[in-house]
């Protein structure tokens, strides 16, 4: 089941961000560290009413922001539709033991349906350039490649940005 992400949940996702923080680690891929994600950035979330949960048997095993709001970092980016009406992803996260079994597939086609019910052009994210599978996941999704931004406290590496038009 995916629902909306309440307060009580953040030290789950905590857990579990840091989980795949230090598999993603032990792969040689920095993403995510002692900085990024934390529990501030999923408050946020929270207050803007933008933080969903994969609940598999009433426990927290997934999340995804679906946001409205772009980020500065954003903006050098020629995106393929203009700064409108656009979503943005971030903090996708499926528990390890429960990656490679269609968890993200589903938080994906759920913030697809969403973008679609809302009549929005277009879904906007970023992947870290070192993340393969991750690149991998979005191309196959129909994500088009769009150029790169850096995170410098998240890493040297680029992120790469992607669009799906609607």
């Amino acid at each position: 089941m995916i629902r909306k992400g309440k307060p009580s949940d953040i030290e789950t996702i905590i857990s579990m961000t840091k989980a795949c923080a230090k598999t993603m680690i032990a792969n040689g891929i920095y993403q995510w560290n002692e900085h990024y994600p934390n529990p501030s950035a999923f408050e946020n979330d929270i207050k803007r009413d933008e933080l969903y949960v994969l609940e598999i048997n009433e426990q927290v095993k997934g999340t995804i922001v679906i946001s409205t709001f772009m980020d500065e970092e954003y903006v050098p980016i020629k995106w393929l539709t203009k700064n409108e009406n656009n979503i943005y992803i971030h903090r996708l996260a499926i528990h390890p033991k429960l990656q490679g079994k269609g968890c993200a597939q589903q938080l994906m086609s759920f913030a697809e349906q969403f973008a679609i019910e809302n009549s929005y052009s277009s879904i906007r994210l970023d992947t870290f350039s070192q993340n393969k599978r991750n690149q991998k996941f979005y191309e196959l999704r129909g994500y088009n490649r769009l150029g790169d931004i850096y995170f410098p406290k998240q890493s040297e590496f680029p992120f790469h940005c992607y669009e799906l038009l609607l």
